[in-house]
């Protein structure tokens, strides 16, 4: 992906986010919890692949090479 295109599947996520969390938990408060949890990782690797790109670009260095890294792992850096 593209800068571009992940900028485009952030807001996507964010949009889906927002939506989830307007509509509430309906009949399975459980799913809704889940798909907040998987929109929220899916948004935490977007970021994460954003921001490694940028640090390539910034180093003079492929910004294609940058890779989607694991939710285990993304989930576990300290902001």
């Amino acid at each position: 992906m593209d800068t571009e295109q992940i900028q485009s599947r952030i807001q996507e996520l964010v949009d889906q986010e927002q939506a989830l969390r307007e509509a509430g938990p309906n009949q399975d408060p459980d799913q809704h919890a889940q798909q907040l949890r998987r929109v929220g990782e899916q948004l935490d690797q977007c970021w994460d692949l954003l921001r490694q790109r940028r640090a390539r670009i910034d180093a003079g260095v492929n910004p294609d090479e940058a890779s989607v890294r694991p939710v285990s792992e993304v989930e576990g850096y300290r902001q």
